[in-house]
């Protein structure tokens, strides 16, 4: 979850290395270092407690000479935030490391390098690494040095080295957590993900598991892969613009990020409609003939992604006629799992490098299932290499830390893949039309929410001085319910949970109360009567409602009630529509509060670590 930037240049890297760092902070953002070889044969380093911009005045004081260095942003798991704690971590004065992962066998290698004299300065897992490296390399080769202290290592790895013996050299290697390499003119990168290059390149290596490489002079490029042998990995072009990583004229990127989804969401269904259905080729050619032998479904996620498989459950059962177990990837792989004959392995990722998600596949290969999807973000990810067939989203770069935009792309993948899988199930064509009509219109519906900002935001003024609120939805809308509830404590802190509707009487009803705002999701669906009859029950005991209606509901504004109407949307599509308004109301009462809503407190963006 920590962010690592490496560059071999034909001019000082500290510009190329910071500019990373500025575009990885959504990765972390506790502290941040870089080290550079300089030019007179010494190591020099700097480090600062905060964002990267400490940094950035660290480096303006004392700035940093060199061709070749490395970076890193962090996000702690092993030692409290720090600037002792911050990387790169150095072994002596002669070489350094950043890493990203947690490595579980730390603690014996550490009591191994104290026994021989070692000494420690930091709490984390990584300088043990450092030190091993600047054992093994004391008789040259820093590749060589790299690759045998990989092979004592257990956990979660992508590392760059350097070291000043070899000052125009940086290495690089990767198990478990995602590095990329980019392919410059006679200059050479490594970073954790594309977006911290764009400013130098968009040709990139995406290693893969297992693989180390070495960066030189002249942007030379040599990999190597887990066994030690010379490969060659594809380049691939870099599909989103430079201007993905810009807020471009809004305040925060979630804002960017909630108003891009009309579309991205276009994006996501481009190519992949015909006149009536789904085109069922577009999740690969060999969908059609798995799909036709999927029998049921196992959906695991984490977090937002998880919420996503809930609400596809009710459309994979409803349409399809599949039945689907929803699993939280972090937990799926720590039971006996029963895999029926004729199930198909459903991951959900917005970066495809989730460190459980990826596990968790890993595990289900070895179970005997069908087949295994990814529905993803990021082309050329883990998730994306390792699975049978994938779905790309298509929602493009995503820098604010709580998720949006990938949402509501990955419903919208999910809903053509329960599309899909109901057309070779012999689902009823008309059915199958309307649907894909409305997914047509849900651009445009989704822009009609948008324009319902400025009524959202004078709700969220409501919310400023509450410390509770609690979020109320049924059937598919009670992940939406979930996902709100996710939402607000994320960016703004207030402590917030989500239940079906008809779960308010056997339990929740209790914390009801004047100071407690309930915000209810309402569309004119099956279940509105049975949701109105619980809004009473809130109403009854002085609870102050937020309701997100259709415009045909029959509710009104009144004492203790204030109602948003929402444009009329297919009653399937729902969820996806009323996740906006959502979105819109915690942005909105995060900023009243004056947290960091790009970066909340404790989280990372992309969870590479278990």
């Amino acid at each position: 979850m920590c962010g690592i930037v490496g560059a071999v240049a034909q001019r000082n890297v500290q510009g190329i290395l910071l500019e990373g760092l500025k575009r990885l902070e959504y990765r972390g953002y506790d502290s941040a270092g870089m080290a550079v070889p300089g030019r007179d044969g010494r190591l020099e380093r700097r480090r600062a407690l905060g964002k990267v911009a400490a940094l950035e005045e660290a480096l303006v004081a004392a700035p940093l000479a060199g061709h070749s260095g490395i970076a890193h942003t962090r996000w702690a798991t092993h030692g409290r935030p720090s600037e002792e704690n911050a990387h790169p971590h150095q072994s002596g004065e002669r070489l350094a490391l950043v890493h990203n992962g947690i490595i579980e066998n730390h603690e014996a290698l550490k009591a191994e390098l104290e026994a021989e004299g070692y000494a420690f300065s930091s709490e984390t897992d990584t300088e043990a690494m450092a030190h091993l490296i600047a054992r093994e390399a004391q008789g040259g080769d820093l590749l060589a040095a790299v690759q045998r202290v990989l092979a004592r290592l257990d956990g979660a790895y992508a590392l760059g080295v350097v070291h000043v013996d070899e000052p125009g050299v940086v290495i690089g290697a990767r198990q478990g957590s995602p590095l990329v390499v980019g392919v410059g003119i006679e200059e050479a990168f490594l970073a954790s993900d594309p977006l911290a290059l764009l400013q130098v390149t968009d040709r990139f290596i995406y290693l893969e598991e297992g693989d180390v490489v070495r960066l030189s002079g002249a942007g030379r490029i040599e990999i190597f892969d887990a066994g030690g042998d010379a490969v060659e990995r594809p380049v691939q072009t870099f599909e989103h613009g430079d201007g993905a990583a810009s807020k471009g004229g809004y305040r925060h990127f979630m804002l960017k990020e909630i108003h891009e989804q009309p579309a991205v969401i276009a994006a996501a269904l481009e190519g992949r409609l015909g006149d009536r259905s789904v085109l069922v080729e577009s999740f690969g050619p060999e969908a059609e003939a798995l799909f036709g032998e999927v029998r049921q479904i196992h959906l695991v996620a984490c977090g937002t992604s998880y919420h996503a498989g809930m609400v596809a459950r009710y459309w994979l059962e409803r349409y399809a006629g599949v039945p689907v177990q929803v699993e939280v990837a972090s937990e799926f792989r720590y039971r006996r799992v029963v895999v029926p004959e004729g199930t198909l392995f459903v991951t959900l990722s917005q970066s495809g490098e989730t460190a459980d998600t990826l596990a968790a596949l890993r595990f289900a290969k070895r179970l005997g299932y069908l087949g295994s999807l990814a529905i993803c973000n990021v082309p050329g990810s883990s998730l994306v290499r390792e699975s049978d067939l994938t779905l790309m989203t298509q929602a493009g770069p995503e820098i604010g830390v709580a998720s949006t935009k990938a949402f509501t792309t990955q419903l919208t993948a999910l809903m053509l893949l329960t599309l899909a899988l109901g057309r070779v199930r012999g689902q009823d064509a008309d059915e199958q039309a309307t649907l894909v009509e409305a997914l047509r219109q849900l651009p445009a519906r989704v822009g009609e929410v948008l324009a319902l900002d400025p009524a959202v935001e004078a709700l969220s003024a409501a919310f400023a001085e509450k410390h509770h609120a609690l979020f109320l939805g049924r059937g598919p809308e009670f992940p939406v319910a979930l996902e709100g509830a996710l939402k607000l404590k994320e960016i703004s802190y207030i402590h917030a949970e989500a239940y079906p509707a008809g779960e308010l009487k056997h339990g929740p009803l209790a914390l009801v109360d004047a100071e407690m705002p309930v915000i209810a999701v309402a569309p004119n669906d099956a279940l509105l009567d049975k949701l109105k009859s619980n809004l009473q029950e809130v109403r009854a005991r002085g609870g102050e409602l937020f309701v997100f209606a259709d415009e045909g509901v029959a509710l009104e504004d009144g004492e203790g009630i204030r109602v948003l109407r929402l444009p009329k949307v297919e009653e399937a599509l729902a969820p996806i529509l009323y996740t906006v308004p959502l979105q819109l109301l915690s942005y909105h009462v995060a900023v009243l509060k004056g947290t960091d809503v790009d970066q909340p407190r404790n989280l990372a963006k992309s969870v590479t670590v278990e």
